[in-house]
């Protein structure tokens, strides 16, 4: 009697759209432990496939695909927006990027009424801003607030153009086919800001001529200051504003003598590249899976493969190196909790969009169904009344 009226109260409390619910359309993703994907999906420009890995306590990577209008307005432009954003310190830069980011894009383009590097600029910028002023009123009760921050990673496809943004590690690499020869090749098309990397060593100490400290080698691992290992980031606001490094904040963030300028940047790198028919797919991914993959091994395993689940396809072969790197079994390491988890791996944001060269070229005026969707769980809305069982006991998988 009593399972009888639970599963009443269930199909009473369920949202009335699936959007909110993992079912078997697959429209909102599925939850497999710290696993979360979305196998296949459909953007203005061709197919996707987005997948989640959880390792930190709290999930520290954020994502968003965006597909429709790029502006406020409804005259457009349109096209996809693929956002990755890897958090550090805590998910509060991330998640406020996931939240104001877009919006901001949206609110530029309709002000210059086309994309453009420079709403790409000043949308992160917006977005800096704001997290810094969050930052700024959370100080009192809040204070380590300001050692947090996240790397950002943003493509944009409209009109046949792709502009891709970075800030920190994480990247974007298209699968390109080699006619003459049926090859697809790796082209990595994000700069990276990692100060393992020597030109962006060197890049710091000529900003910072008087710093002789700027980039120290500390466990076998360049960091700046020897805290952080990117040089550009979103948040951060600890190495960016001299007054807010100091007490309360911890210890370990504090610097022993104040900066007179910014030691992080928050300018990002951008690029343009107009498509072509011949370029099939983008990977666009946080650095937990670069650590395992090297971009030809990943474009080869989304090309070898279906469509469908590539990027779940891709976190897996990632787990299976990083378990490999610890002489232990796949199936072992999918068992470890999360916490104890980032011993292991890093959180894993895997997003790949299928390039069809027909509607790739077609021109942004083109509308198409918008598409919204976050991965890593479910997002209700305030006003929408939760279902009575979580979206996984209503659709075991």
């Amino acid at each position: 009697m009593l399972s009888r009226l639970m599963n009443f109260l269930r199909a009473c409390w369920r949202p009335s759209s699936d959007r909110y619910v993992h079912t078997s359309s697959d429209t909102a993703g599925r939850q497999d432990g710290l696993l979360w994907y979305k196998d296949s999906g459909q953007h203005l420009n061709g197919e996707f496939s987005m997948a989640v890995v959880q390792a930190n306590n709290l999930l520290e990577d954020q994502s968003q695909l965006e597909s429709g209008s790029l502006s406020t307005l409804d005259s457009g432009p349109y096209g996809t927006f693929i956002g990755i954003y890897d958090g550090h310190g805590g998910p509060e830069t991330s998640r406020y990027i996931n939240d104001h980011l877009f919006q901001h894009l949206k609110r530029f383009t309709a002000e210059q009424q086309s994309m453009s590097v420079d709403v790409i600029r000043k949308a992160y910028q917006a977005t800096e801003d704001g997290f810094f002023s969050l930052v700024t009123k959370q100080w009192p009760m809040k204070p380590q607030i300001a050692a947090v921050g996240s790397c950002c990673l943003v493509g944009v496809i409209c009109g046949g153009t792709l502009y891709i943004a970075n800030l920190g590690d994480s990247r974007a690499v298209l699968g390109r086919l080699v006619k003459a020869t049926g090859e697809v090749l790796a082209i990595q098309l994000s700069s990276e800001h990692n100060v393992g990397i020597e030109s962006v060593r060197q890049e710091m100490h000529s900003m910072h001529p008087d710093d002789s400290q700027i980039v120290v080698l500390k466990h076998n691992v360049w960091r700046v200051k020897g805290l952080i290992q990117v040089s550009r980031s979103i948040g951060d606001v600890y190495l960016k504003k001299t007054e807010y490094n100091r007490e309360p904040l911890y210890a370990k963030f504090r610097l022993r003598e104040p900066f007179r300028r910014p030691i992080l940047s928050s300018e990002p790198s951008i690029s343009v590249l107009e498509l072509q028919p011949y370029d099939q797919f983008l990977i666009f991914a946080s650095d937990g899976l670069w650590e395992h993959l090297s971009n030809q091994d990943a474009v080869d395993i989304v090309q070898n493969h279906p469509r469908s689940g590539s990027a779940r396809r891709l976190v897996k072969a990632a787990l299976q190196e990083a378990a490999k790197k610890r002489e232990m079994r796949y199936s072992d390491l999918k068992k470890i909790d999360r916490g104890v988890r980032r011993h292991f791996h890093d959180d894993i944001t895997v997003i790949v969009i299928f390039l069809d060269s027909h509607l790739v070229s077609r021109a942004s005026s083109v509308r198409g169904p918008p598409v919204s969707v976050r991965g890593g769980g479910v997002n209700l809305p305030s006003k929408t009344l939760a279902p009575f069982a979580t979206p996984v006991e209503l659709n075991p998988t």
